[in-house]
């Protein structure tokens, strides 16, 4: 394992290319309502970052058709921006994004409802979701360890009675968009890497209402999961700094 920490000039770079992911998500979050399709937001996307004068970190990553990834309901991670799926009122989608500026890396992701009403229970998925990432990002402390931060997130899931994903992982992030270590979203305190000052990390919880378990459809990236439940997905980018962990996408 080859973990690479960062400069503190290193650490502003990637402050400025997380500034432009919020802001890619922001336009999206605002395209998103009843009958628009996920392709309108790639295409939304597409042209933020083009005209914020960064490249999109997605496209073209292992042959990646798109800029965003747009994961409606049921769908977990790397759902592809279509035409034909049309987001409809009550729905939940998922929207990835990840962009380059200057050679190193931003990436973030947030679930919006479609529409003005979705269900207490999706409302409520949502707000643990989310809260797990921050509770994850409050233990990425310099001497604590990998297994904290997913302990961190796993604990809060599960005491809400939802499940973490297993098969896809947060990720230490910098001049690659997947750098060591992996970041779980359930682990044992105390275990794995130790965190140091200047390490960057993607932390990304993925929350399932039903079971954990996961598929992969025939498209090759759109994971689901495996008992038709919905699910969430929040991502920040951080650096864990010896005066606490400063998020760099907000």
């Amino acid at each position: 394992m080859s973990i690479v920490c960062k400069s503190g000039s290193e650490i502003d770079k990637m402050r400025r290319s997380g500034r432009i992911v919020r802001q890619v998500l922001e336009a999206a979050r605002e395209a998103v309502a009843p009958g628009v399709s996920t392709m309108d937001l790639e295409r939304v996307a597409e042209r933020t970052i083009r005209d914020l004068g960064a490249k999109p970190a997605f496209k073209g990553y292992y042959d990646y058709p798109c800029v965003l990834c747009t994961s409606v309901n049921d769908e977990i991670v790397h759902g592809i921006p279509s035409a034909r799926r049309m987001l409809k009122a009550g729905d939940i989608v998922s929207i990835d994004c990840g962009v380059v500026l200057n050679g190193y890396y931003g990436d973030s992701a947030i679930t919006v409802p479609v529409g003005d009403t979705i269900t207490p229970e999706l409302q409520k998925l949502l707000e643990v979701t989310r809260e797990s990432l921050f509770h994850g990002i409050e233990a990425a402390r310099v001497g604590n360890t990998v297994g904290d931060v997913g302990a961190a997130v796993q604990q809060l899931v599960e005491a809400n009675g939802f499940s973490v994903v297993r098969e896809f992982v947060g990720h230490g992030i910098g001049t690659k968009l997947h750098e060591d270590p992996q970041i779980p979203n359930y682990g044992t305190p105390g275990h794995g890497p130790k965190l140091r000052d200047g390490m960057v990390l993607a932390i990304e919880p993925m929350v399932n209402i039903g079971g954990p378990g996961t598929r992969v459809l025939d498209d090759k990236w759109t994971a689901v999961t495996e008992d038709g439940s919905y699910s969430a997905h929040f991502e920040h980018c951080i650096a864990v700094t010896r005066d606490g962990p400063v998020i760099l996408t907000e």
